[in-house]
Parts: C-alpha cells; structure tokens; sequence
C-alpha cells in the first residue's frame, strides 16, 4: 500500500471510529471566544450538534485574524466581470474594512444577533460583503439567487420573515440587464410578511439604462450612503449551534426546504476540506465558478477559502459567450488560478464549442494545478477531454445543498487514489456511506441501491429544515432509520469507489428490470458527434417505462440526426443490452437547465407525457421548454 492512500486510511478510520476526536483535532485551527468542551452533543437524535458549548464568529476567522496574523496586505477577493470588463481586488485588510462598514449599516437598521437578512443580489462583490456582514454581526443570512421570479421570493421571504433585504438595481445574464428592484418591490407586494428596511446597492453598468432604481421612502435606503455614514461594527460571538445562514432548495411539494447551516461545524469543516480535499494552500488563487446562491458559491466562493486564508475569485460572467470558449482559460492565465471548481455542465458547454481546444492553446494555463467538478454527474468524456486539455487532476466528486460538503472526493491534500471515471472515488472523512436495498439491508458490492449517510452526519452539514423539525425528519431521516437519505442512487464497488448514478427517482423500471438513466447517459456521451446528452423514462403500455434520449450535438458536426440516433440505440444495446429498451431518441439543440447547470428531467419527463408541470423557480431559459415539446412533437414522440 502506497503512503499516501494509508494517510488517507488512517484519517477516514480515525473519523469513523472516534469522531469526537478526530475533529476536536480540526477544530483547533479555528479561532474560537469560547472553545468547546463537548464536541458532540447526542442527547436527542437526529438534531445532533457539534462543538455544543463553544462560542466563535465566522466573519473574524474569515477576515479578522489573517489581518491580525500580518496578512492583511494579501489579496483576498478578485473579482472579474467580463460583462462589465471590471477587474477588481481586495487585500484582506480592505476587506475586513468594508465588511465591517456594512455590518455597522445593518446595526443602523436595527438588525439584532438571530434576525435574518435576505440577500437578493447579482455576482458583485457587495454580495460577498453582505454575508460576511451578516456573519460580522450574528444575523442569519439567506441568499436568493438574483433574478429570481418574484412569486419564488416571496415564498422565501413568508418563511425566513427576514428584518430586512439588501439588494441591487440591477444584475447582469450574459449582456442582457435585468432590473432587480421591480422583482423585489413585487415580492414584498405578494408576501405576506414585510421586511422593515431595504438597502440597494445602485450599480451603474456602462452603457445600460435604467440601472439606478427609485427608491420608496420610508423602507429603502441607499447602500452607499448609510455604509459611508455608518461606524464599522465588532465581530459578535455567537454559539456554535446557532444558525449561521439559510438556504432554500426546491420541495417535492411546492414549498422551498430552508436548509439551515450551523456555525461551527459550518466553520470547521470547510477550514478542513481545503488543505485535505482540495490540496489547496494559503495564498493560492482558489476560483469556484458558481454564484453565491448556490451552496458552492456559500461554500468554496465565500467561507472555505477565506476561512484557510486563500484569495477568492468572483466570476461575473459566463464559460461560453463572455466572450467565447476561452473565457475560464484567460482568467485563469489573467489572475494565476491554482484551484479551479466548476460545474460539468461548464465543461460540456466550452467542449460543445472548442471540441479540439484551440481557445486553450492560446492561454498559459500552469498556474493551474486541479479541477473539481460537481453538481450534476461528471461524464467519462468531459472528464478525458479536460484531462487531455490541461494535463492537471480532474476531481469529480460528490455533494448536496444539505451537506454543504463533500462526501465522497479523490482527497488530494490526503494522497490521491487511482481514478475510475464515473466514481468521484471514496467517502471522505467523516462520511460513512452505504448503499441500501428498499428494505434497508446493505447491497453487496456493484449492486445499486439507494445511497445512505450513517447518522451521526459529520460537522457542516445540515442542522434541520427552517421551523420545521417534522419535515426534515420526513425528508432525510425517516426512510432509513439511522441514516441520512441523499435521495441519490448508486453502489460501492469492490474497491469501496462510490458509483452515483442517479437521483432515485431517475431509475426507470423497465419491464421490472431496475436501470439507471445516469449509465445510459454515460453511454450516449461517448458518442463521438455527441456534446451533451440527457435520458428520461416515459411511460410504455407494455413495459411500464422506457428510456427516451435527448442528443445535443457538437459544435459544427455534420452527422444527420437519424444516423446519431442509430448510433446511440446501438451503443446502449451494446454496453447495456437489450434489457434497456433503448430505442426512443432525436438532437434537440440544447438542454433546460436550472441556472447552476443541472438538467431538469423530471420536466422533460412531464412534458414528454403531457402531463401539467409547474415551470421550475431555477431554470435558466424557460424558451427551452417550448423547443423541446417542438422537437418531440416533430419526431412524433410526444404522448398523448
């Protein structure tokens, strides 16, 4: 057994065998007011918490005591606009300055330790400020993407009740403007509960109109006036368990799921994920190309890297068409990236318009020494194209808005493994995984079932649903007594490498044959003319379900799509068998996807049986829709 795979063996035994210990060791790069002494209160299952006693504020570790330790001359944000070609960074000691401003500006607004604060902003680095303030003061954050449909805001705002919003004029999609204030304005108008106070960032986009919004009198100010005024504010200890932020995901019913965040655990295990996961080191240039209202862009845009001490990139902008397909490659040359975090979803999108790299040759990349992907399942030939154009590890792993962390990863910082493509390889410390059959037995190794975290989740993950202990027990914890339910299907092999394939609810049942549409996908994107590709299951007289497949095609391919189409009916038949009644697939020119880049299938799936769906808060371009029921009704798939 090689050093490094043992140092990985020793950590992951540790934490299974003696949690309490293994992260009293983590905690201890923490700064805390009150360090704890009970490091896991069990007292009343499944509410555990971590580091029960202790008192810390997450904005000091953040910022404070890399100032205090003579760091304060590093820069801590960059962020780079390629909408606005604005280029712009912070040290540490500027940060602080700003943040603990705006933290004074609250307290002018009379928000209190426990009040929540809504952020509905654009990727601006106010937006980043805005939650460290939040944090600065002991108030509970919730980020709400910006441009979210007002009746979806409204929805967040009846269940946080926050005391107070802050917002911005206007927010940026690609070149097209979007005018954040009216959004606002008409979410309060439909919620029944009022924030006090509105604070605006009024932002001037060159070349835009209408980008300075009114302001109503009484409850809205003006963000750069009351910060300029404002005394900067103290860090305020809160205790560990005290919720640190919110943040919604979508529910089965209608209903967004508050995700609640603790602080300590929060704190501690990002802090620990840098170096062990990510391989990263103070002073690296760490970029996560996400947005701030998604658990990564909370996680490994905000905290994590400035918890280690990093400096954090804030994208505006996207991976194709800001200007091209070689946007991330110039600003990774531009700001000396050495950590880089996307979305396959990106990958997919600049392989689909660079399929030989040419945008790469023309950028020096060695600055560069990782990629990570997560948020939707990394495909074998995204990942062989990304090794084959940056020659640097390609880490695909795992994780959820509700761990906030990953679970299973290639730990860099602990010795990589081998890499199995479609494995984002083996749990990571403090996560015992297991997969299980629907009666709760363990499966045995390749079989699929659902995959399953043993309770005690480790620090960071999720404390409970906002005012609604009942429906976080229903959600994760019921099914599998003693468990958390990812929701997530897939096996461990052999090797113990964690194989997720799909969400539960994508296994098709064909003619009672279990399959997931996660492989079959696998299957399609080997295809050579094939960008991306999506697989649902209808519904089929005969067989209950079959699989349908939606085929996006590369960038100038010249293959017709009834001979695509028999490609991939052959390549499934071949890798899969028969068993999977593939037949069913035409080109659709792209793919609906939530604005973080996942595919929505379960809409497809609706519009595929022309069955009544709700038009998802999160998607990215609700025309899609239209063109897909085009295309099915053109090849004549759409159910009656």
């Amino acid at each position: 057994m090689n050093t490094a795979n043992s140092n990985y063996l020793q950590q992951f035994k540790k934490s299974i065998e003696t949690p309490e210990a293994f992260w009293a060791d983590a905690a201890k790069d923490i700064d805390w007011r009150k360090t704890p002494t009970q490091i896991l209160d069990r007292s009343q299952p499944p509410f555990y918490r971590w580091f029960a006693d202790g008192e810390l504020n997450t904005c000091e570790n953040a910022l404070d005591r890399h100032v205090k330790a003579g760091r304060g001359d590093q820069a801590a944000l960059i962020y780079d606009s390629p909408v606005t070609k604005i280029t712009k960074s912070w040290s540490y000691s500027q940060l602080l300055a700003n943040v603990a401003k705006l933290a004074g500006a609250l307290r002018n607004l009379n928000v209190q330790k426990g009040d929540r604060v809504i952020i509905y902003m654009p990727m601006i680095p106010e937006a980043v400020m805005a939650m460290l303030a939040c944090s600065r003061i002991g108030a509970v954050h919730s980020v709400v993407f910006g441009g979210f449909a007002a009746a979806e805001l409204a929805a967040r705002i009846d269940d946080a009740k926050p005391r107070v919003i802050l917002s911005a004029s206007a927010g940026l999609e690609a070149q097209k403007v979007i005018a954040y204030k009216p959004l606002l304005d008409h979410a309060i108008e439909l919620a029944q509960h009022k924030p006090e106070k509105c604070l605006i960032y009024q932002r001037q986009i060159a070349n835009a109109a209408a980008t300075t919004a009114s302001l109503l009198d009484g409850r809205d100010f003006d963000w750069q006036t009351l910060v300029s005024a404002a005394e900067p504010a103290e860090a305020v200890p809160v205790r560990s368990a005290d919720p640190s932020y919110i943040l919604y995901t979508s529910g089965t019913t209608g209903h967004p799921k508050g995700i609640v965040r603790d602080t300590g655990g929060h704190a501690v295990a990002l802090r620990w994920s840098m170096p062990n996961i990510y391989g990263a080191k103070p002073n690296d240039v760490f970029w996560t190309a996400s947005d701030v209202g998604w658990v990564v862009g909370h996680s490994y845009i905000v905290y994590a890297p400035l918890l280690f001490g990093c400096t954090t990139l804030l994208y505006e902008g996207k991976p194709v068409g800001t200007p091209d397909a070689g946007a991330f490659w110039r600003v990774i040359e531009q700001h000396k990236v050495n950590v880089l975090f996307t979305a396959p979803t990106a990958f997919r999108a600049i392989k689909r318009d660079d399929p030989n790299g040419e945008f790469v040759k023309k950028h020096n990349t060695k600055s560069l020494r990782s990629l990570f992907l997560a948020g939707e399942r990394s495909d074998s030939t995204t990942l062989e194209w990304a090794e084959n154009q940056l020659h640097v590890p390609i880490i695909d792993h795992w994780w959820q808005t509700e761990t906030g962390w990953p679970i299973v990863a290639n730990c860099l910082g602990l010795g990589p493994h081998k890499v199995k493509h479609g494995s984002p390889t083996k749990p990571v410390p403090g996560w015992d995984v297991r997969s299980l059959d629907e009666a709760g037995h363990e499966c045995p190794a390749g079989q699929v079932g659902s995959l399953v975290c043993k309770l005690p989740l480790p620090p960071g993950s999720l404390l409970t649903l906002w005012q609604n202990d009942e429906r976080f027990r229903e959600s994760y914890m019921n099914d599998y007594p003693g468990y958390y339910k990812t929701a997530d299907a897939g096996m461990i092999d052999e090797d113990g490498y964690v194989h997720v394939l799909a969400r539960t609810d994508d296994i098709i049942n064909v003619a009672g044959h279990r399959l997931s549409t996660g492989v079959m996908e696998e299957c399609l994107a080997r295809l050579p003319d094939v960008a991306e590709c999506a697989v649902i299951g209808v519904a089929d007289e005969i067989k209950g379900e079959v699989p349908m497949g939606l085929l996006v095609l590369k960038s100038g391919a010249t293959i017709s799509e009834s001979e695509v189409v028999k490609q991939a009916v052959e390549r499934v038949r071949a890798d899969i068998g028969p068993v999977a009644s593939f037949k069913l697939a035409f080109t659709v020119k792209r793919l609906p996807k939530t604005r973080s880049g996942k595919i929505l299938r379960g809409t497809i799936k609706k519009i595929a049986e022309n069955t009544p769906f709700k038009m998802p808060a999160t998607i990215d371009d609700p025309a899609i829709l239209e063109e897909i029921a085009a295309d099915l009704k053109r090849v004549g798939l759409l159910k009656k």
